[in-house]
């Protein structure tokens, strides 16, 4: 699928692009030379690069799930949730926490997360955090951004498509890929 070109109030954003991003992203935090104990993924939009940071930096992987975007298909920032338990595997959340997530926009949800971390775990020692995308309208700057977006455009993500369809769409929807 071809993505559409991007402007200043749309940045389109293509598989191999946002791979390449989270790529690029984890190579500027290994050479800022911080180390971190633990990824923390702010799900859903930090799934994706969390996973791969805790691949590549051969950590843990815990996940925070946070929801605002919920309205008008997602669209429009709604009511901040975050989960009450954090998921991992073994243990519970400490040392140095590298947050992770897909972009900073209002700045709310990365506030609210950092807040809610040095309120509840207090063995977690130092966090830092990291986003792909760091919009200027931000009320926060992430310790480690890949792009500073002065004009604030919203960022079609290539997963996105999956917010229209339904399981009864996708044999068409597989067979429309085909011909692609």
């Amino acid at each position: 699928m071809n993505t559409p070109a991007s402007t200043d109030k749309d940045l389109w954003v293509s598989w191999d692009a946002y791979h390449r991003s989270i790529e690029q992203l984890a190579l500027k935090v290994h050479e800022s030379g911080w180390k971190f104990d633990q990824v923390l993924c702010l799900a859903r939009g930090g799934l994706r690069p969390g996973d791969i940071f805790s691949r590549i930096f051969d950590v843990p992987l815990a996940i925070l799930s946070t929801s605002s975007y919920r309205e008008d298909a997602g669209t429009v920032q709604g009511s901040l949730d975050i989960g009450k338990y954090i998921s991992m595997t073994k243990g519970t959340l400490q040392g140095r926490v590298l947050v992770v997530d897909d972009l900073v926009d209002s700045g709310v949800t990365l506030e609210r997360v950092l807040h809610h971390l040095r309120e509840h775990f207090p063995a977690v020692t130092d966090v830092k955090s990291a986003v792909i995308w760091y919009k200027a309208c931000s009320s926060v700057a992430p310790d480690y951004h890949l792009d500073y977006l002065a004009t604030n455009p919203w960022i079609h993500q290539p997963f996105e498509e999956y917010d229209s369809i339904r399981p009864h769409q996708l044999n068409a929807w597989l067979k429309k890929g085909e011909s692609a």
